[in-house]
């Protein structure tokens, strides 16, 4: 009304300005909870992976980085030296009597397999096509026996592909070969019934005893080759090794009646490495076998 002073406008109530205690309590008990929830909703996809059990071949791979040298297969039956820890040996002599060396190439290729366990524990036999002689070793790379033998017509250390499906009379002299390399020989029989050691069976090369047929030995003096101290007339087969009768029953076929063994035939034309690949992680100047 007029002459009357105007009515304060109502003013608004006043908020407390610090909540309960309690309320705080719960809010922050809330907030939380809340926080509680959401971090374990992203991290549950990573707890469900890690709780899930390995597969089996990780499982044996890592099993396998925790042992040292740990290998899948068997132990070789006689243990290998490495180049670096090879014990030295003590320096041995063949003994091969007056008028026998012995090449470098035998040396070197019978410490590698003492030293490298290539046989395994077998006896294994050496043929050296150069000096055309035989070697037969014990499992221990020590010599037992030695004979010359009659080899290939032919120079060469590789067979002709198919050779052995032909007939002899299609083999032509440059064809001759003995192969060099490392062969797992076995005892077997030739198509004629002789018993004989398949040293290359694909190309039908074996080792057998020498045949004497006086039609044969006045064309080829096979006896005589044998005989002769030169290994220079000791090129007449038609590849296969041709062995002493007695030798080759006393000395030969035993070693290979119960199972395979290496036999070992060195190289004439190509080098020792390239023929046996292994004996270039090997030092040159291995020490001789004991």
């Amino acid at each position: 009304m007029p002459g009357q002073p105007p009515q304060p406008l109502p003013q608004p109530q006043q908020q407390p300005q610090h909540q309960p205690r309690r309320q705080q309590l719960l809010q922050g008990i809330g907030l939380g909870v809340c926080g509680g929830l959401l971090a374990w909703l992203l991290l549950l996809p990573l707890v469900q992976r890690l709780a899930r059990p390995a597969p089996l071949a990780h499982v044996q791979a890592a099993a396998l980085q925790t042992v040292p040298n740990a290998v899948s297969a068997a132990p070789p039956a006689r243990s290998a030296a490495t180049p670096e820890s090879a014990p030295p040996l003590q320096q041995r002599e063949f003994a091969l009597g007056q008028g026998q060396p012995v090449s470098p190439d035998l040396r070197r290729l019978v410490a590698w397999v003492l030293q490298s366990a290539d046989n395994g524990a077998a006896n294994f036999v050496v043929v050296d096509k150069k000096m055309a002689r035989l070697y037969v070793f014990d499992a221990n790379a020590r010599l037992l026996a030695h004979t010359p033998v009659l080899l290939g017509w032919a120079r060469g250390d590789s067979s002709v592909p198919g050779i052995a499906q032909r007939p002899m009379a299609q083999v032509l002299p440059h064809e001759r070969t003995t192969p060099a390399g490392r062969f797992m020989a076995v005892a077997g029989h030739n198509a004629a019934g002789e018993d004989v050691v398949w040293v290359d069976h694909a190309a039908a090369v074996s080792m057998h005893r020498l045949r004497t047929n006086a039609a044969h030995e006045a064309k080829e003096r096979r006896v005589a080759r044998l005989a002769s101290t030169s290994a220079a007339d000791n090129r007449i087969s038609y590849g296969c090794i041709n062995v002493p009768a007695s030798f080759f029953d006393a000395h030969v076929r035993p070693r290979f009646l119960q199972q395979r063994a290496p036999v070992y035939v060195l190289p004439e034309q190509k080098r020792l490495q390239q023929v046996f690949p292994a004996l270039q992680h090997w030092p040159a100047n291995m020490p001789n076998p004991a």
